[in-house]
């Protein structure tokens, strides 16, 4: 039989290492990728049956990268593997382009019957991340509560909206990719945005325009 093909998108070594040694008893490890585009690209070469995909990486977000990818290869099933509990993150996730989604902080044996389990067609939410969907039901199941925009989050917001990636957005800002990556799907989780282009329209209906690229600070 056939081994089902894995291909890890983890810009942490050491977690991309421990992800190898767990898979490679039952599956095939076709690669590593160690940020969005490289993943991309080793995709298309080695075409995954399936991806575990972070959703903080570098040059290409983790949700972009996601984004871009379901459509290069629509069959290939994707794994989130984040740090995040953040279920409007997963919800947005699963309802675009993923088929499963998992804490870093989820056991081995989860991951195992995740990619088990979305091989067979069905999707997987981590037990930690749905019962955070429950809690925030059970607190409010009618108006989630939206907090007002931090300063930072406007500054992020105004950047991404011009068109730029988290790389660039980091450089503008003086601030990691990381620290970016935070701020983006916060205000995305908050206000319940699940693209790029709700991120734009969101913005705009804020009264927040986007930088004119040709005078970025003006």
């Amino acid at each position: 039989m056939r081994r089902v093909r894995v291909l890890i998108a983890d810009d942490h070594t050491m977690i991309a290492e421990a992800f190898r040694r767990l898979l490679e008893p039952g599956f095939a490890v076709v690669g590593v990728a160690s940020d969005g585009r490289e993943l991309l690209q080793l995709a298309q070469e080695t075409r995954p049956d399936v991806v575990l995909l972070d959703l903080a990486m570098p040059n290409l977000d983790g949700f972009d990268a996601g984004q871009q990818l379901k459509k290069l290869l629509p069959t290939t099933k994707i794994v989130v593997v984040t740090i995040s509990e953040d279920s409007y993150a997963a919800n947005a996730a699963l309802q675009e382009w993923a088929s499963g989604y998992l804490t870093k902080t989820s056991a081995g044996s989860e991951l195992l019957t995740a990619i088990s389990e979305v091989m067979n067609g069905k999707r997987y939410l981590s037990q930690r991340v749905a019962e955070g969907q429950f809690e925030r039901f059970v607190r409010d199941p009618s108006r989630p509560e939206r907090k007002p925009l931090t300063s930072r989050q406007k500054e992020v917001l105004q950047v991404l909206a011009s068109g730029c990636s988290m790389k660039v957005a980091a450089a503008e800002l003086q601030l990691t990719v990381r620290t970016i990556a935070f701020h983006k799907y916060s205000i995305m989780r908050e206000h319940g945005l699940r693209t790029n282009f709700d991120l734009l329209r969101f913005a705009l209906m804020q009264g927040i325009e986007p930088l004119n690229r040709n005078n970025p600070r003006g």
